[in-house]
């Protein structure tokens, strides 16, 4: 492992593997997700992962006005392992997706948006409305693993500033593009605006092959999973509307 001298055997995305890292609370950030499964992989960062990271957060920080901040060791071996995790789950058929992702009556539901929007806020309308029915699955970086036949949503140790997320997985019924508006309105896309969703809202890889990959994974959910445009306000029956349009698949879908 060189310098990397723990480990922990986790499994996300329903993948098996075991994980590197320096420092001890790192060990502990995975600590929902452990397993006693043969690893199929092995996330060992090197110095030149940890670089990169830190070359790309520091990147990051200037473009949103805070040049010069700095970042402990270990949130950046965090990213790290969350870049690498990524990567290396393509291969597997997994990809990471930007969402609030929920479980409701054995469905999964993602929404996806850019920072702001308020992902995070409709998924907490769901849970206030439907209660007990609601569990959430991951708040910021759900696992999509793609099979034969459908899609499953997993929760992964990368949840967001609310830490929401469970060690749960469930079949993904839909994705919603959210939208601010004042009144409550759900169509369904069309696949290239679907398409388009993907690219921006799933993971970017780093090399060129699972770059190819990744573009064929996302062709495989667009095939199995109906997208949504969400027009939506901060009420109650925003959810009640999202999920009884989605639910029921009547949508209308609009025309290219």
């Amino acid at each position: 492992m060189g310098k990397n001298h723990h480990s922990v055997s986790v499994k996300l995305g329903g993948i098996p593997m075991r994980i590197c890292f320096r420092f001890d609370n790192n060990g502990a950030f995975f600590s929902d997700y452990t397993t006693e499964e043969k690893p199929l992989l092995v996330i060992d960062p090197s110095d030149e992962d940890v670089e990169r990271i830190r070359n790309q957060m520091a990147l990051s920080s200037a473009k949103n006005g805070m040049s010069g901040q700095k970042y402990r060791p270990d949130f950046i071996e965090r990213n790290v392992l969350h870049s690498l995790v990524a990567e290396q789950l393509v291969s597997y058929d997994v990809l990471l997706m930007h969402g609030s992702a929920l479980c409701m009556d054995s469905q999964a539901f993602l929404f996806t948006a850019q920072s702001g929007v308020g992902k995070s806020t409709h998924a907490r309308l769901w849970r206030e409305v439907f209660g007990d029915r609601v569990r959430m699955i991951n708040d910021d970086k759900p696992l999509l693993q793609i099979r034969d036949s459908d899609v499953l949503v997993w929760g992964s140790p990368w949840n967001g500033k609310h830490r929401l997320s469970s060690n749960i997985c469930a079949p993904l019924k839909a994705v919603a593009a959210l939208h601010q508006a004042a009144e409550n309105r759900v169509v369904r896309m069309t696949d290239a605006e679907a398409f388009s969703v993907l690219r921006q809202r799933a993971y970017q890889a780093i090399s060129f092959e699972r770059g190819m990959t990744v573009i064929e994974l996302e062709k495989k959910i667009l095939s199995m999973i109906p997208f949504y445009d969400l027009w939506c306000n901060m009420r109650p029956e925003a959810a009640e509307v999202a999920f009884r349009e989605m639910a029921s698949g009547l949508t209308r879908r609009m025309d290219i």
